[in-house]
């Protein structure tokens, strides 16, 4: 058997180019005491990958030159030599983009298909709905009655947001681009509005959307658009920084929101979110999001992308181009 995978071969400068990659096709090692061996069947693709790529201090090590691309993937136990799994045995795992991976089983999460959709365990319920509980409900701290603002409000965290701020009774705003995305967030995610960031003024649009103001800000995408909405945001306000789309593929260095000073006016509050913070508590989350999931209170479309793993590289441009909704997913 023969596994293809695709190794970081340099790293990008602006764009990852097709020169970044290398597909290489490799023989499936022999698995070990305690091992797995998974058959990869959806990647998630994420705009975190970008960052990455890069070389520096970051919130986890850069993948190496030569090494697989790290990457999210669900898929089904092909041999098992450790306890808790078996042949057949849907699972996720961080399996790199990758047809088979070889991982110890401790790094392995059994999931349940009967429940819902395999990819949706790489979205909703997985790093990407993670991502917007801890960062929504621990960072920004909602109470019923405010206003949460959310960017990136069709992509695979911000709909989750915006869903559980719904939840929380809460009015939800969202800020996407183009009419399509923007009809999404509202007739199927149960958003109050959506402002287009590609037409008309952005702030006299986002201030009409948002009467009393913006109490919790949900960032995905950085930019011009976080400096906005620093313009709009009331006292004591709380800034999700979770995200930066907007910037990841920069050649410049990107320059800082120049409305910053808003923070100290408004008492307000801007702090970052990395979901591996609060590992110890993903069984509590999961539990609860599976609860609002089976009440039909939290839905999560996913975007899935043909074309296997020889197709990642044109599939990870997908996100930075603003062509998926919802959760984007590879299928291998």
């Amino acid at each position: 058997m023969k596994n293809t995978r695709i190794n970081l071969l340099a790293r990008p400068i602006g764009n990852p180019a097709p020169e970044c990659w290398e597909i290489e096709e490799v023989d499936i090692p022999e698995i070990e005491e305690n091992q797995v061996l998974i058959q990869t069947q959806y990647l998630s693709i994420d705009p975190a990958m970008r960052g990455w790529m890069n070389e520096g201090k970051s919130y986890i090590r850069p993948v190496r030159i030569g090494e697989v691309m790290r990457a999210l993937g669900a898929g089904i136990v092909v041999e098992s030599k450790h306890p808790d799994f078996k042949a057949g045995d849907s699972v996720t795992a961080t399996t790199g983009v990758q047809e088979y991976a070889v991982l110890n089983g401790k790094d392995v999460i059994k999931v349940d298909p009967a429940f819902v959709p395999l990819p949706v365990y790489l979205g909703t319920l997985g790093m990407s709905g993670l991502t917007a509980y801890f960062g929504l409900l621990e960072t920004g701290q909602p109470k019923a009655g405010e206003t949460v603002v959310v960017s990136g409000a069709a992509g695979a965290v911000g709909s989750v947001v915006g869903q559980i701020a719904k939840i929380k009774g809460c009015r939800v705003v969202g800020i996407a681009g183009g009419e399509e995305k923007c009809k999404y967030a509202v007739e199927e995610l149960g958003f109050d509005a959506c402002v287009d960031y590609k037409t008309g003024d952005l702030r006299k649009n986002l201030k009409e959307a948002c009467p009393d103001g913006v109490d919790v800000y949900f960032d995905n995408v950085g930019g011009e658009i976080l400096d906005t909405v620093l313009t709009l945001i009331n006292l004591k306000a709380r800034i999700v920084i979770c995200g930066a789309i907007s910037q990841y593929n920069a050649i410049q260095k990107p320059v800082g929101p120049s409305n910053y000073l808003s923070l100290l006016v408004n008492r307000a509050r801007m702090e970052g979110i990395v979901v591996f913070d609060n590992a110890p508590n993903y069984g509590k989350a999961i539990k609860e999001m599976a609860g609002w999931v089976a009440q039909g209170k939290l839905n999560g479309k996913v975007d899935i992308a043909e074309g296997g793993i020889r197709a990642f590289p044109e599939t990870l441009m997908k996100l930075f181009k603003g062509e998926n909704t919802g959760k984007l997913v590879l299928k291998v």
